[in-house]
């Protein structure tokens, strides 16, 4: 422990910006909260039902037809960054789910209208925060391809299925898994820290888009071991989303957006 917090005291002296580690961002929160957040966010889920999974399904049809355009233009060779790209955005995309959750606490009336048009406190600010977050998946979704060129060469695609017989069972195909492994979680822990908070802050407060993905960062930095076991939660529900072609994400979308405001709700 007396290394740890030596190393992570080096890493803000070295930072050159400010203190990194700082117990002003820090909530000593046990590893198991994102476990509380869960159990929130359920019983926001199962409370008015039909409105969370109203949302959930207008998720999955918007997934499909997404999937089903790529196939049907051609563009498949986008389905891998495509599906993570869309990690990236989920965020913004629960808005509606944060402003149900948040009006459950106060005991007011919630609809399927008010979810769908949600006017943050923060106003126009969440559109920036989005913008970041879009430009963020465009650029995740060009490196992808930028991967599979260094590694295949620039040729046509080959197909889905043959791509994956190449990624599964030739040294090539480990080396770019590995590779954009790395490079992916660099994208998506990166827009996991600044949008985690913000969008759920810039719904709740008067603040700019720049401090509030500020302040996301800080407290996922100073809140380590929790947001790690939550962001792991996240993927896990993720993956399980695809194992069910999507169809999951009926259930999975919703409540991993009432227990993301309950998240915030314990860092604020």
């Amino acid at each position: 422990m007396a290394a740890n917090g030596k190393t992570r005291r080096l890493i803000g002296e070295v930072s050159g910006i400010e203190e990194t580690w700082n117990p002003k961002w820090q909530r000593n929160l046990p590893a198991r909260a994102p476990f509380e957040w869960l159990g929130k966010g359920w019983r926001d889920l199962i409370t008015f039902p039909m409105l969370s999974l109203s949302y959930g399904v207008a998720v999955f049809v918007v997934s499909f037809l997404i999937i089903w355009a790529l196939f049907a233009t051609g563009r498949d060779y986008f389905l891998f960054p495509a599906v993570a790209g869309f990690m990236i955005i989920a965020p913004l995309l629960a808005i509606g789910l944060y402003l149900k959750s948040a009006r459950l606490e106060q005991s007011q009336p919630v609809s399927l209208g008010s979810m769908l048009r949600v006017r943050p406190l923060a106003g126009a600010q969440v559109f920036f925060t989005g913008l970041v977050l879009c430009m963020l998946m465009l650029l995740w979704m060009r490196a992808a391809v930028i991967i599979y060129a260094l590694f295949f060469g620039v040729r046509p695609f080959p197909g889905l299925d043959h791509v994956t017989q190449l990624l599964l069972t030739t040294p090539t195909g480990w080396a770019m898994l590995a590779v954009g492994i790395a490079i992916g979680a660099l994208f998506a822990g990166f827009s996991f820290a600044i949008s985690v908070f913000s969008i759920p802050m810039l719904l709740d407060q008067r603040i700019d888009a720049f401090t509030a993905m500020g302040v996301s960062v800080a407290l996922v930095w100073n809140n380590l071991r929790p947001m790690l076991v939550w962001g792991a939660i996240v993927s896990a529900l993720f993956l399980l989303s695809i194992a069910t072609a999507f169809v999951g994400l009926i259930v999975i979308f919703p409540w991993l957006g009432h227990a993301t405001w309950h998240a915030y709700k314990a860092v604020r």
